[in-house]
């Protein structure tokens, strides 16, 4: 009996010191290895004044197409370069010791060196490593090295305004623009990480993310940093030829809302920003601005004609090249009629009698509703950056007598009705997902700093138009890319595309109605047509040199096919 008794003992006492070994290794790697860095750089700093403290922030990841996480917000450890006035025996000796190494101001530098009354003056902060550990090895006296830590983006100008960037509010650091803004009570990590209980905060935040409360952790996106890039090359070599006021893209999965690549030009380098005198260029204009669209927006016209009943796609229309609707006259591009054709036709030639048909045969109320209530234009689209605006369609938003079918005529082919290049995405994927209205988003995970990783949770797609729908308008622009587009160089042999193109005018807001010599010029795409992984859209505000959309995006579009096909290496379709 006292034998069995003594075991157990023994064994007990055993399992609880293994417990508190446990517990203190596991404390010891907390302090030592996550948090170790913290540590040590808030020790290096304790002199560096109070108003100035070391930068805490989680990371934001890209994800490449095998889900690697590519780094592309992240902290950066170096120094900040500071002198000791009442210590400096030679300023402008101490000054040419120091420039050698990090170039100066003369002036600047000369003015602080013998300021009276300090031992503290800041005279380059961001310093890399390497730097510092070689003014280190000068021992020049009066000069003082602290830890510094800043956020860094290794791609520099890459997806700079979904991105956004760290930058002070006051006294405050906190995330302006982009993800970094939208994210930011996510990506803020406090000092009370480092002095809270470890298992209180280590057993808390996996409950916080369990019950999905806030807690902090790395904002793991959907952005594929190969095909951003590649989408910023066509935008700069674009920009190079047409010189637009501005130009943007967005490349994203139909069938789930993420999007893959999204970028504008111009941009700027996220390292060095304050060198920026317009702060307008921080914006993201693919959600925060909107365009009267022009012909892409034919597609879903024909869409709701076909869904509704009112049209077929093999029903037929006299053109007469110009029509009449409430006083006013509505023309093709050419002005030339082309008799009685197919609804084919309205999107191969683009025709604006066609698309203005379409609409008079839905009717008002019908349209309204499609436009409105089904594609959901004139909302915000729900996407995860700040400052999206909704589109505005007040020419078709309500019934009033001043309102006429003209609104709807005209709006039916682009104009008249301004919406966001993001909103403009979410409509025309409908037609490639079999007719689902998705919500676009760039981020898809946040890992916690617990260690949880949970994905992100978005509004489930909506059924808006008929499968069989979406699959007619498809074979439609198909047609358009095989037979019309930029006399066939769009189509490729052993893939298949839906694409149409949209040259709309530019309002003049100071006289009224339109500039006769600027344009909106965008293009959309989908592939393969009848099992989509990407829809392309491409938009030039003002380019010069050529009236038509299909003249300016043609290259660009095929180029970014023919680079998501090899590399992705798609299976060929055809």
């Amino acid at each position: 009996m006292t034998q069995p008794r003594y075991v157990a003992r023994v064994r007990l006492i055993t399992y609880f010191a293994i417990g508190i070994a446990l517990i203190l290794i596991g404390r010891l790697y907390y302090l030592q290895i996550m948090e170790g860095r913290v540590y040590a750089a808030r020790a290096s700093a304790q002199f560096v004044e109070p108003s100035s403290p070391l930068t805490d922030r989680d990371s934001i990841y890209f994800t490449d197409k095998d889900g690697n996480q590519i780094t592309a917000a992240a902290l950066k450890d170096g120094f900040t370069l500071a002198i000791n006035p009442t210590k400096v025996v030679d300023a402008e000796a101490l000054y040419q010791s120091l420039n050698v190494l990090v170039p100066l101001d003369h002036n600047a530098f000369i003015a602080k060196a013998t300021r009276q009354g300090t031992q503290y003056q800041v005279v380059a902060q961001q310093l890399p490593t390497d730097l510092g550990e070689a003014i280190q090895q000068k021992s020049l006296a009066g000069v003082i090295l602290a830890n510094d830590r800043w956020r860094y983006y290794p791609g520099g100008s890459l997806a700079a305004q979904t991105l956004g960037f760290v930058a002070y509010s006051g006294d405050k650091q906190v995330g302006r623009y982009g993800l970094e803004s939208f994210y930011d009570d996510t990506l803020t990590r406090t000092d009370d990480n480092l002095y809270s209980n470890f298992f209180v905060q280590l057993f808390g935040a996996a409950k916080n993310v369990i019950a999905g409360q806030a807690s902090t952790g790395d904002v793991i996106t959907t952005i594929e940093p190969s095909v951003q890039a590649q989408l910023e090359r066509e935008l700069v070599s674009y920009d190079n030829v047409w010189h637009p006021a501005l130009a943007g893209g967005i490349i994203m999965d139909p069938q789930t809302g993420e999007i893959i690549a999204m970028a504008t030009s111009p941009t700027f380098d996220l390292n060095n920003f304050g060198q920026q005198n317009d702060p307008s260029i921080f914006g993201n204009p693919m959600v925060q601005n909107v365009y009267e669209m022009g012909s892409i927006i034919k597609p879903l016209t024909m869409a709701a004609g076909i869904d509704s009943g009112a049209i077929k796609p093999d029903s037929t229309y006299n053109d007469t090249g110009c029509i009449t609707v409430d006083t006013k006259k509505i023309c093709n591009y050419d002005f030339k009629a082309r008799g009685v054709i197919p609804m084919q036709q309205i999107l191969s030639q683009s025709l604006n009698v066609g698309a203005s048909y379409v609409a008079t045969q839905m009717g008002p109320t019908t349209m309204r509703d499609y436009f409105i209530n089904h594609y959901d234009l004139g909302s915000k689209t729900g996407i995860d950056l700040p400052a999206e605006q909704a589109g505005l369609i007040n020419n078709i938003e309500t019934t009033s007598q001043s309102q006429g079918q003209v609104e709807f005529d005209t709006a039916s082919f682009g104009q008249g009705i301004a919406i966001t290049p993001i909103e403009t995405v979410r409509a025309l994927a409908t037609l490639a997902n079999g007719g689902k209205l998705v919500v676009p988003h760039v981020a898809k995970a946040i890992h916690y700093d617990s260690g949880i990783t949970k994905n992100i949770s978005y509004p489930a797609p909506v059924q808006v138009l008929k499968p069989e729908t979406s699959l007619d308008v498809t074979r439609m622009l198909t047609t358009v890319v095989d037979t019309v587009l930029d006399n066939g160089k769009v189509k490729m042999d052993h893939y298949s595309i839906a694409a149409k193109t949209g040259t709309a005018q530019i309002a003049n807001p100071a006289g009224g109605g339109y500039y006769a010599d600027s344009y909106l010029h965008s293009y959309f795409g989908y592939l393969p047509s009848y099992n989509p992984k990407f829809i392309i859209f491409l938009f030039a505000f003002k380019p010069v040199g050529a009236p038509y959309a299909s003249e300016t995006w043609s290259d660009p579009f095929i180029d970014l096919t023919h680079f998501l096909v090899n590399y992705y290496n798609l299976p060929p379709d055809r």
